[in-house]
């Protein structure tokens, strides 16, 4: 087959024909690097290879010839198409009939007129297909017999031959609808939708096609200006390589089990601290052996004075647990595990001092007070605002038949605030062994638990090293049983929402295993990837805890405080003795006592009233010194 353009070749190609492999003989490019442009490609090489599974059709373009106009139809477009059979126009019905005669044709013919035709029964629209039957004799009168079929009737016009047109004679048969229009390709036609007296038909298809190494189906626009040769009959034999996503094979359900073959690994930080992470590279093998089942895990947290070790644990984890009693940092802590109907009792592992002045009720608590959780609720503090509490019963020390008669009656109301920190411990005697679906199916999470005897299964099972545990959530997500090509018995799970591998199929057939699988059921999570997990909408519907009351004003303290300090300062000045001053001595300064003696008098006796007062405090050396009590001055001075 000789090349030929890629529009040409989809507009003769017979869709019972397909899947067609074609080669591209001129390949076309766009510069830089586009290589997509709305979802359709854009770049084809010269040389590759195309197999075509689906051609549809996108739109059509409708051209006057004559002016170059162009409207776009839709596919579904209603109208009818009848072919021009000529260039050439004939003025009257006369000038037809004679021009078919001496074709040589027979009737019936169709044609159509330019302008518009008036007559009795009926007006017949310009452009509208008319189909001669006959020439006769009507009312004396030499007519064509003609017919026009509508969608609601058929009427028959006997229209003299003298009637002028222009008319186009058309090509026998009826009219036909857009879709076997399109089979009269480069064609001249017309239609009555639209005022053009001849139109072409211009189809645009959207082309669906595997090519080699392309992970989806690739869409091509059949305008794309490339050159392609049909190769079918000599690449028989030639195998277009798909590669697949693990979320792709996840979708279809199967076949498995599944040899793959590794191309591709997500980039990013690893979200596993497993030695098979390491294996996972390009070209790497893999067999995949369905879905893992149950498709619940668990995260978990270790408990201890070093940093946590953070776990995804399988739902298939054979494991025994044990509960060990939950610690509570906050109130708010304690009011989020209390379950409907489950009792909680704690013990404070601190001590707490409350204040009754500023929430009624909240008094303090010793190290070792046991409490019994009732609920939550409102109080009013000092201020008058709303606080959000915990409200508790506190327990007496007595034996444990004795609480049931006795507690009831004497039981005292504590109010804690819910901001509140404190060290607080669960009350619980469980010395049960609980498998994880049991825990899980029982108690709400987070949960405080203990291994006491490891998965059997898992002979390097991390978890019974830890003094303890915290299992925080219950995650729902499929993951995919996979093994090593190269270690057929290890297999581990890989979940392909977070580790999506691209990987194509293997012509080699799998082999079934023999018997069950040894799986992992503990995986360890990098750091990186817990927080992640801590991100997901499970754990995004946890409420913070309330904070805790707002403190007062900072500058209100500091002017309440600075008020407080010159209060104090008044006060103690007020209580310190009397500041004597010295008179000086007559016999050294005679003048400046004596006016210094008028002015104290003057202030004593016109403006303030100061009486002054002798001390009888002996001077040290014995000289004869006056002293003057001047407390009401020194105080207006300062």
């Amino acid at each position: 087959m000789e090349p030929v353009s890629l529009q040409d070749f989809v507009c003769a190609l017979d869709p019972a024909s397909l899947p067609r492999v074609l080669r591209i003989s001129s390949g076309v490019y766009f510069q830089g690097s586009v290589y997509e442009i709305c979802g359709n490609e854009c770049c084809l090489s010269t040389g590759d290879l195309v197999k075509i599974t689906q051609v549809r059709l996108q739109k059509v373009v409708c051209e006057n010839p004559s002016t170059g106009q162009t409207i776009e139809l839709d596919p579904n477009f209603k109208g009818l198409f009848s072919p021009l059979t000529g260039p050439q126009s004939y003025g009257t019905l006369e000038e037809l009939i004679s021009a078919i005669n001496r074709s040589s044709k027979q009737l019936p013919i169709w044609f159509m007129s330019t302008h518009r035709i008036d007559t009795k029964a009926v007006v017949v629209p310009e452009e509208q297909p008319l189909m001669l039957e006959s020439v006769e004799m009507y009312l004396g009168v030499c007519s064509a017999r003609c017919v026009l079929g509508t969608e609601t009737q058929v009427t028959v016009l006997h229209l003299p031959l003298s009637t002028k047109g222009p008319f186009w004679e058309l090509e026998t048969g009826a009219p036909r609808p857009l879709l076997q229009a399109l089979a009269l390709r480069d064609r001249q036609l017309t239609c009555p939708a639209f005022p053009w007296r001849s139109l072409i038909l211009r189809p645009q298809y959207d082309i669906l096609a595997i090519m080699h190494m392309r992970r989806t189906i690739v869409n091509i626009p059949s305008t794309l200006e490339v050159d392609v040769e049909d190769v079918t009959a000599s690449s028989e034999h030639f195998h277009f390589i798909q590669p697949l996503l693990l979320s792709e094979i996840l979708a279809r359900g199967g076949p498995f089990p599944l040899n793959t073959e590794i191309l591709e690994v997500p980039d990013g930080p690893p979200i596993f601290l497993s030695p098979w992470v390491g294996s996972l590279q390009k070209g790497q093998r893999l067999c995949i052996y369905g879905l893992a089942s149950p498709p619940w895990r668990v995260l978990a947290s270790s408990k201890g004075r070093k940093m946590p070790r953070h776990f995804l644990v399988s739902g298939a984890y054979q494991g025994k647990l044990r509960r060990r009693p939950r610690e509570f940092s906050t109130a708010y802590d304690i009011l989020s595990a209390l379950q409907p109907g489950q009792p909680l009792r704690v013990v404070a592992m601190q001590d707490c001092e409350g204040d009754e002045m500023k929430i009624p009720g909240f008094t303090s608590l010793t190290m070792g007070d046991r409490l019994e959780v009732v609920g939550s609720g409102q109080a009013l503090d000092a201020q008058g605002g709303d606080v959000d509490i915990l409200v508790c019963h506190q327990l007496s020390d007595q034996a444990e038949e004795e609480e049931c008669e006795e507690e009831a009656e004497n039981q005292e109301q504590i109010l804690l605030p819910l901001y509140i920190s404190g060290g607080f411990v669960e009350e619980m005697s469980d010395s049960r062994r609980y498998s994880l679906a049991d825990l899980t199916a029982q108690f709400p999470l987070p949960c405080e638990v203990k291994v006491v005897t490891k998965d059997t299964s898992h002979p390097a099972d991390p978890l019974s090293f830890f003094p303890g545990l915290r299992l925080e959530e219950k995650i729902m997500e499929p993951f995919l049983v996979v093994s090593l090509d190269s270690e057929p018995g290890v297999s581990f799970e890989i979940p392909p929402r977070w580790l999506d591998l691209t990987v194509v199929e293997d012509e080699k057939q799998p082999g079934q295993p023999a018997g069950s699988l040894p799986i992992a059921t503990v995986e360890e999570l990098t750091d990186v990837f817990y927080y992640h997990l801590r991100k997901l909408p499970a754990f995004e519907s946890q409420s913070p805890p309330p904070r805790p009351p707002k403190r007062q004003n900072l500058s209100g303290q500091k002017k309440q405080s600075s008020q407080e300090r010159s209060i104090k300062s008044s006060k103690a000045l007020a209580q310190q003795p009397p500041l004597l001053l010295p008179k000086l001595k007559m016999k050294t300064l005679p003048a400046v006592i004596d006016g210094i003696s008028n002015t104290y008098s003057k202030i004593s006796a016109n403006k303030k009233g100061l009486k002054p007062t002798k001390s009888n405090i002996p001077d040290p050396d014995d000289d004869d010194h006056d002293y003057e009590e001047v407390v009401e001055h020194f105080r207006k001075t300062l």
